[in-house]
């Protein structure tokens, strides 16, 4: 099993930055994928960036350009910083890693975008 802690999520205005960082540990050495996905109310989670197998970079195109997701092997944390924030970019942001057939997740942070 595997556990991930998100923390550094919040409140920023417009055109604000912020970075999320996930601790993972436990069963570490079977992950393939590692990521965030996001999700607004009334919307489907979905990918923001990831990384797959021989650290390639996924990201979903409404945030190429402004988020960068980084990678600690030393740490085992996964970050993503945010710049350029937008109103729509608020929702609850998670930590997400693949093993084999099996997806772990955080318990999610909250990023909220408002003037």
């Amino acid at each position: 099993q595997v556990q991930l802690v998100e923390s550094g999520g919040g409140l920023v205005q417009p055109g604000g930055s912020l970075r999320l960082s996930c601790a993972v540990s436990g069963n570490i050495f079977s992950i393939s994928n590692m990521g965030w996905y996001r999700q607004a109310p009334g919307k489907q989670r979905e990918l923001v960036a990831r990384f797959t197998t021989g650290d390639t970079t996924n990201y979903a195109d409404f945030v190429k350009g402004r988020f960068t997701i980084s990678r600690d092997n030393a740490k085992n944390t996964v970050d993503l910083q945010m710049n350029n924030l937008k109103p729509e970019d608020s929702a609850v942001y998670y930590c997400n890693v693949v093993r084999g057939r099996l997806q772990d997740w955080g318990q999610g942070t909250q990023v909220t975008v408002s003037s």
